[in-house]
């Protein structure tokens, strides 16, 4: 999914019947939703522009409009079916249960057939309040799991009660009972694979040459350098978590009043050596 996403953006941005130029974004996986079922799918943070073939000069987008979804869209689906063929083929997929029979090519290909004429969905937008809330909304985005403790409602007789919105039904917030099995399999139905990276960047973002790509927009933009000599010093983690999340890790938890202050560290504690069976 992400390398077909990034090579579709980056492709359809650098034909000049669209965009004509180098673009750059940064893509975060999403795999869950309001219900917490699986429903994986990537939300991409583009600037609207690039840098031109020759690096002469920045190419903006049209004013509210960035690319064709659905030329997108129809790009996305090719490159997205083609790796999925690739990676049947090297034998990489696993079908288990009622799709246990999909290990036979031609089940395989007869169940992708309906796919490859269905129009397939991608969504753009702009900021609604510009930039900045982009990378606040992102900031606090990223690292969230797939549900927080303010959704649950009740946990009782082996039964987990917790709000969700049921977005089809005129976004009204609902309450969802799962028994505990359930509800523990949905929820680790999001908890990647170790190693497995849930942002990844691209293009002039790309982590190999992003601070000198990153320059080189500035120039060609008109930009100041960044004044790091003036920079404000590193935020506190207490004020970070404070700012983002409205609650105070100085707070006494008891009183909600009183101040946690450091007074001590204790040193660790280390047991006592075990003694050996000697009868």
């Amino acid at each position: 999914m992400f390398r077909a996403t990034a090579e579709t953006l980056s492709t359809i941005a650098a034909d000049p019947k669209h965009l004509g130029a180098e673009i750059g974004f940064f893509a975060v996986l999403h795999t869950w939703g309001q219900n917490l079922l699986h429903h994986p799918h990537l939300h991409c943070v583009v600037p609207g522009g690039g840098i031109s073939p020759d690096g002469t000069q920045w190419v903006p987008c049209r004013p509210g409009f960035f690319l064709p979804v659905r030329v997108l869209s129809r790009l996305f689906r090719r490159l997205f079916l083609s790796y999925l063929q690739q990676a049947f083929d090297a034998g990489n997929l696993q079908f288990f249960s009622s799709l246990e029979g999909l290990y036979d090519p031609q089940a395989f290909t007869r169940y992708l057939d309906p796919v490859r004429q269905q129009e397939w969905v991608v969504y753009a937008k702009p900021p609604f309040a510009g930039p900045q809330q982009v990378v606040n909304y992102v900031g606090r985005y990223t690292h969230r799991v797939a549900i927080s403790n303010h959704r649950l409602v009740d946990i009782e007789d082996g039964q987990v009660k917790f709000h969700w919105r049921d977005y089809r039904d005129h976004n009204q917030q609902k309450i969802m009972t799962l028994s505990a099995d359930e509800f523990i399999r949905r929820f680790l139905l999001h908890v990647l694979p170790s190693g497995f990276h849930r942002i990844r960047y691209y293009g002039f973002l790309g982590n190999r040459y992003r601070k000198e790509k990153l320059e080189h927009c500035r120039q060609l933009l008109g930009m100041a350098p960044p004044n790091e000599s003036s920079s404000q010093p590193q935020e506190d983690y207490h004020d970070r978590y404070e700012r983002l999340t409205g609650h105070s890790l100085r707070e006494c938890p008891v009183c909600h009043r009183g101040r946690m202050i450091t007074v001590k560290l204790l040193a660790r504690v280390r047991s006592p050596p075990a003694v050996p069976d000697t009868s």
